[in-house]
């Protein structure tokens, strides 16, 4: 590694929600506020990437978006460009950014090869080059038949064994395995590490964020493609038991259809228990200020509800994928948050049952939630570590980091 700096280079596919960059934007800050002197580039395909702040000595590249599809398919932000020409663009730009920042690190969040294989050429060249390869994993990818099913045909495995140099699970071991069904060979098996959950905190930043003066259910779709179904589930039970005793925050998400956003506008003014907004970059603080959260069950929101000790209700789906439901099943063995299953959201009466007791629920045990939440102070010392095994001798730790 250079003797004067290091550089991280992180990939975040994101086509659908707020997810992978919400990842990627925690742990590049947790890096440069452990390690001195640390530079992280994150390439991002979400839209919205500008709407959040980044610490100093952490920057983004943003490459043309792309929606994830209801069934799985993929399609360009763009009417009048194909989905092939896109990804061919999105790589020659991941390829370029590589090339000009040069990291010593390289992580990929979630998609081991890239949206459609767009990283794999850019792994190969910066492996040849002597960069740390490292794939990052949420705790659960899907359910262990339908990743076999989608990692099957290009024998993923394989490829993930042949190119990374470190894979890191962001979760405990005893949590879940992510790669459950799939025949992981040793070689790869032995550079698997379970980070953690990665705790979050208070954002610093002054900008403003929405608040509200009254005892609040603050209930969230994270990005809010997915989500509507859910709110207008969560709106029928208000509709049904208007004497449901806290009011809701709705927070719809940057990416709701325009016209499931009318009709969720519509019927939650009608009920004059709720009230809307459409995003906050500081979600934090609304869920510290909260009485209870409501959810889907994607990762971050499951690591806030953890973070933050909230008594919380996971709705998760189903379709395309079934990781939410996994995590949030798994969640409600624990007892770490209440299950509600889609199917039983669908009705009002049981909705406004669980709305109801949802402030009252106990929350988390403590002792539990510390043993689940070191993900950030892992991968920071893994990272540090790398460094060292790595770097010049005139690299030396400070204080917890890198001088």
């Amino acid at each position: 590694m250079r003797r004067d700096n290091v550089r991280i280079l992180m990939y975040s596919h994101d086509t659908f929600g707020l997810g992978h960059l919400r990842r990627c934007r925690t742990i590049a800050h947790a890096l440069v506020e452990r390690i001195s002197g640390l530079q992280v580039l994150i390439i991002s395909g979400s839209s919205i990437t500008g709407a959040f702040d980044f610490r100093v000595r952490v920057d983004f590249v943003k490459i043309p978006s792309v929606i994830k599809l209801h069934s799985g398919e993929y399609k360009s932000m763009s009417d009048h460009i194909d989905i092939d020409e896109t990804i061919e663009m999105r790589s020659s730009m991941i390829r370029d950014t590589a090339r000009s920042f040069k990291p010593d690190i390289m992580i990929v969040d979630k998609e081991p090869l890239g949206l459609r294989g767009e990283m794999e050429d850019t792994l190969l060249e910066l492996k040849a080059a002597g960069t740390c390869l490292v794939l990052g994993m949420r705790d659960v990818m899907d359910s262990p038949e339908l990743l076999k099913r989608e990692w099957a045909p290009k024998d993923m495995i394989t490829r993930i064994d042949e190119i990374y140099d470190h894979v890191w699970v962001y979760g405990p071991h005893d949590f879940y395995e992510p790669l459950t069904g799939m025949d992981v060979p040793q070689s790869l098996d032995k550079r698997i590490t379970y980070t953690g959950f990665l705790r979050r905190s208070m954002p610093q930043s002054t900008m403003r964020h929405e608040r509200t003066d009254k005892d609040f259910i603050l209930v969230t779709t994270g990005g809010g493609g997915d989500g509507a179904a859910m709110l207008k589930n969560v709106i029928a039970g208000y509709e049904y038991a208007p004497e449901i005793p806290l009011d809701a925050l709705m927070v719809l998400g940057p990416f709701m259809p325009a016209t499931e956003r009318d009709i969720i506008y519509q019927r939650a003014e009608a009920t004059g228990r709720i009230q809307i907004i459409e995003f906050d970059a500081l979600i934090e603080k609304l869920i510290v200020e909260s009485s209870g959260l409501v959810g889907m069950g994607g990762y971050n929101t499951f690591c806030e509800m953890l973070s933050f000790g909230k008594p919380s209700l996971i709705i998760p789906r189903r379709k395309p994928r079934r990781e939410q439901f996994v995590r949030a099943s798994r969640a409600s063995e624990l007892v770490l948050a209440r299950m509600l299953h889609p199917d039983d959201a669908e009705n009002p009466k049981l909705m406004a049952e669980a709305l109801s007791i949802l402030p009252e629920q106990p929350v988390p045990s403590r002792k539990l939630v510390t043993s689940m939440m070191g993900g950030l102070t892992k991968l920071c010392d893994i990272t540090q570590q790398i460094i060292s095994d790595r770097a010049s001798p005139d690299l030396s730790v400070v204080k917890g980091g890198l001088q």
